[in-house]
């Protein structure tokens, strides 16, 4: 997430600072644990005939292979693993059978396409998925579950920060005596102690409604500390069908990937008073990412590993980065600095920071003044503890008081400082009571006075809409509100982006290319049209009632009838007096018809656009060619005839 306002020499000292420990703690590990017991593996009622076929234990399978499948290339260098526990067979890749009825479907690896295809197959495959789905008489523990995901975490990926168990089940108390519950708790603590996080998908049979409260409040925390925008997961319901696959596809995507901090600075609210803050963008623009270089010249393609060297324009000698120094233009002339020596002028303006400067009404932050993206602030208790309760008390001071910081803003070392507004923002949450936005504080750049555009002077008698345009736009808005009025950018993903993922997923794994991409921003006509099509013509009736009233009498001069003018001859350049009285003479020659080598010489000197529709219209009728349509069309009807005619 890098910002634009970077100056020259920035990036290359950004990447020495990187290395390979810090460049794999930025990867993500999930491991998918499926029960599969069964009743998890009872497929929906027959009867019910819009009941999709899949079992639980299916759908979730199906949701781990959709993720894979994205992930593959969104996140190229993220692990994903498989893990069934309950079945008949022990399997663990390796060859140990420590943690009975545990059988890694997929190693926790960075999948490639042959993982992605050997799961499809599987999918599609019900006689090899049975043999492999079978459960066990007694089941698998739970404590055992959770020493064997522990045991693939440390020792597939061990430098990574975020690593995640994603455990799908239906079964709200999977222990016998409480002494297993102890040691299953105890195992999760351990995870928690790696740095793993539990997320679980718990699922709700048509007889049985899952119950958290039983065990999981026990073992699963609601949210994980490196994770702080996070909400608990919805219950899905078996025997919905496709909609539990949607349901544990979209639950699973929010958890897929943490949300990664832009920034992790201090908040000075005073002197000697400082808070820890994290910045998150929530929305942000994704792009194609091109992740490596691969060389196809030998016999099979490699992966890329790329230098950079400096080379001297006269002796071509490679010149060693001890050599180099940076210099500014100045005058014709190039002054050159040392290393220290650019380091201060970068630091001239102090640490990166987020200092509050004062404090004023809501009302002095105009809607234009957000002129960059804004930036979600939440408390980290990191190097301050404490943070979150102050934090608190200052959101909700700002809330109550209606009133906003500003501040005082260095986002990160060498970076220009800004001011900004911090506006607090309240808890928002669904119908079902989950969290869509939690409390916190927005960060919005302020525009200094060069950022502002001057406003073009405003006419004597600026046109308005009347009272009745207005009421009938009303309705028509009215009509053309989104379910529940609120816009929800995940619904609709970026067609460019997922048209561009599609075709490389159908490459690597060797299918079928598509040939009509799937684009939700395309508006529903049919719909708009049967919601307000008869209001949206009423207004436009209106309008051209309301304008016509004005036009008359803003513009007299527009209701007088003018003489048309027929056609101008290509290499007629006279005053326009004079070329009124070769009117009559046009006119005729319209009537015999224009040749082809007349309309050719209109078309050489750019003047065929400007001979009106009656001379183009007669001269394709003249010729067989069909004369309807705009001038645009005729205009390229004649010039595709010239050109078939060799003019």
């Amino acid at each position: 997430m890098a910002d634009a306002d970077n100056r020259p020499g920035e990036e290359e000292e950004e990447e020495e600072e990187i290395d390979e420990t810090a460049y794999k703690t930025m990867k993500d590990a999930v491991l998918f644990a499926i029960d599969v017991s069964p009743t998890m593996l009872q497929r929906p009622k027959a009867e019910d005939k819009k009941a999709d076929r899949d079992s639980p234990t299916s759908a979730a399978l199906k949701c781990a292979y959709q993720l894979m499948q994205q992930r593959i290339i969104s996140n190229p260098n993220d692990m994903m693993g498989i893990l069934l526990f309950g079945t008949e067979k022990t399997d663990l890749k390796d060859g140990d059978s420590t943690f009975q009825h545990c059988y890694l479907l997929a190693d926790l690896d960075v999948p490639s396409a042959q993982d992605v295809k050997r799961l499809r197959d599987m999918v599609e495959n019900e006689e090899e998925a049975e043999q492999i789905l079978k459960p066990a008489k007694d089941g698998a523990s739970l404590a055992t579950v959770l020493f064997c995901a522990n045991q693939i975490f440390t020792t597939k990926a061990p430098n990574f920060s975020s690593r995640r168990l994603f455990l799908v089940t239906d079964n709200d108390y999977p222990v016998k005596v409480k002494a297993d519950k102890d040691t299953a708790i105890t195992r999760a603590r351990d995870l928690y102690d790696l740095g793993c996080t539990i997320d679980l998908f718990p699922i709700s049979q048509p007889d049985h409604s899952f119950d958290r409260s039983r065990f999981y409040d026990d073992l699963v925390y609601p949210s994980s500390p490196s994770d702080a925008i996070a909400s608990t997961t919805k219950i899905a319901k078996s025997g919905e069908g496709i909609s539990l696959l949607r349901q544990l596809l979209s639950s699973i995507n929010s958890k897929a990937a943490p949300r990664r901090a832009l920034f992790t600075l201090p908040l000075e609210l005073g002197p000697d008073l400082r808070i820890g803050v994290k910045g998150y963008i929530l929305i942000k623009r994704q792009e194609h990412a091109k992740s490596c270089y691969v060389w196809v010249g030998g016999e099979k393609p490699q992966i890329v590993s790329s230098s950079t060297s400096h080379m001297a324009d006269d002796t071509a000698r490679v010149v060693e980065k001890t050599e180099l120094r940076k210099a500014y233009k100045f005058g014709g002339d190039a002054i050159t600095f040392t290393p220290e020596e650019i380091i201060k002028i970068r630091q001239a303006f102090g640490d990166p920071v987020i200092r509050i400067i004062g404090f004023k009404p809501m009302s002095c932050l105009p809607i234009w003044a957000n002129t960059n993206k804004a930036t979600f602030i939440y408390p980290s208790e990191t190097d301050f503890i404490g943070s979150t309760r102050v934090f608190s008390a200052l959101q909700q001071k700002l809330l109550k008081s209606k009133k906003m910081g500003l501040v005082w803003f260095i986002p990160r070392r060498n970076a220009s400082p800004t001011l900004g507004a911090l506006v607090p923002a309240e808890e928002m949450t669904n119908e079902d009571g989950e969290q869509t936005m939690p409390p916190g504080l927005w960060l919005i750049p302020l525009p200094f006075a060069d950022d502002l555009r001057q406003f073009p002077e405003q006419a004597d008698k600026p046109l308005k809409t009347t009272d009745e345009l207005t009421d009938k736009m009303r309705v028509i808005i009215e009509q053309l509100q989104l379910p529940k009025g609120v816009y929800d950018p995940a619904k609709y993903p970026n067609p460019t982006l997922q048209w561009f993922y599609r075709i490389l997923q159908a490459m690597a794994l060797e299918e079928e290319l598509p040939e009509v991409p799937d684009d939700k921003t395309i508006p529903r006509f049919k719909q708009i049209d049967k919601r307000c099509g008869e209001y949206i013509q009423d207004y436009g009736k209106e309008f051209e009632a309301a304008y016509a009233q004005v036009a008359k009498s803003s513009f007299p001069h527009r209701g007088r009838a003018t003489g048309k003018r027929a056609s101008v001859e290509p290499d007629d350049e006279k005053p326009k007096s004079k070329r009124v009285k070769k009117e009559p003479k046009v006119k005729e020659e319209i009537g015999e018809g224009v040749s082809d080598e007349q309309m050719a010489q209109f078309n050489d000197k750019g003047q065929i656009s400007k001979q009106t529709v009656a001379v183009l219209k007669q001269y394709l009728a003249a010729r067989g060619k069909s004369a309807t349509g705009l001038k645009a069309e005729l205009v390229e009807r004649v010039q595709k005839h010239l050109e078939g005619i060799g003019l």
